[in-house]
């Protein structure tokens, strides 16, 4: 389970891998355990400068493992929430480096890094109202602030996914590298950040983020709990299920 979040270092940076390819690095509850300690860890360190968060080279994340999060308890889910707090609360700057699916957390986790680097085959969905669900993260307040109403409401509501190119045009990315050069490219921008003055980039990220700060800890607050609440209703247990027949069915389909 450990190798399912990798830590590394690399000079002053701090990078974080999610490492379950079998499972497109769809999240478990223990891997967010994982998230908040490699969280924790690089902000206690003096010499890390920068946090880089990334996938293997053909999958970020597929979002929630349902099945895991299906037999969870009633207050199992509180460790996502934790490390979106975590990532929230984040001092240093954290780059992320996206290819392939981003799905759920894994667009919304992006809404609270700096700086996103994003392959030219990503592809990003927030499925939350398709699974019964309602949306995380802060995306209520921050994706209308980003795209306005009326683009939030289509993005929420339909749950659709969408290309690099059109996650730029929201404002979600900030450059597009062809796939098999993203990392090295997220990797050369996170080592550049990290040689300039550390006090200086702290303040200008609290400087950035001090109006949103209050509103958005709020909004996380409000869809924490009605996601709780909807997580174990009749209409998320029921597309849940549906979901993970469906999957069922392409696993039999492809063995």
């Amino acid at each position: 389970m450990q190798n399912h979040v990798v830590f590394e270092r690399d000079t002053s940076l701090a990078i974080i891998r999610l490492n379950r390819p079998e499972k497109k690095n769809a999240l478990t509850l223990a891997m967010y355990r994982l998230l908040i300690a490699a969280l924790e860890q690089a902000e206690a360190d003096e010499s890390v400068r920068v946090v880089l968060i990334t996938g293997t080279p053909d999958c970020f994340t597929a979002g929630n493992d349902l099945a895991d999060f299906a037999s969870a308890s009633s207050d199992g889910p509180r460790d996502a929430i934790h490390f979106l707090e975590k990532l929230r609360a984040a001092q240093k700057p954290v780059i992320a480096a996206v290819n392939g699916l981003a799905i759920g957390i894994g667009t919304t986790m992006l809404l609270h890094c700096d700086l996103v680097y994003a392959g030219s085959g990503a592809r990003f969905q927030l499925p939350f109202v398709n699974l019964g669900l309602c949306p995380e993260a802060g995306s209520s307040l921050i994706l209308p602030a980003m795209v306005g109403h009326q683009g939030a409401a289509e993005l929420l509501f339909f749950g659709e996914p969408f290309g690099a190119e059109q996650a730029r045009d929201y404002g979600l990315v900030n450059q597009i590298c062809p796939d098999n050069s993203l990392f090295e490219f997220a990797l050369s921008k996170a080592r550049q950040l990290a040689e300039k003055p550390a006090s200086a980039l702290r303040a200008t990220k609290a400087l950035l983020r001090r109006n949103s700060s209050r509103a958005l800890a709020e909004a996380m607050g409000e869809e924490t709990r009605k996601f709780a609440e909807l997580l174990h209703g009749p209409d998320a247990r029921q597309a849940m299920a549906a979901f993970l027949e469906r999957s069922r069915q392409r696993s039999r389909s492809a063995g």
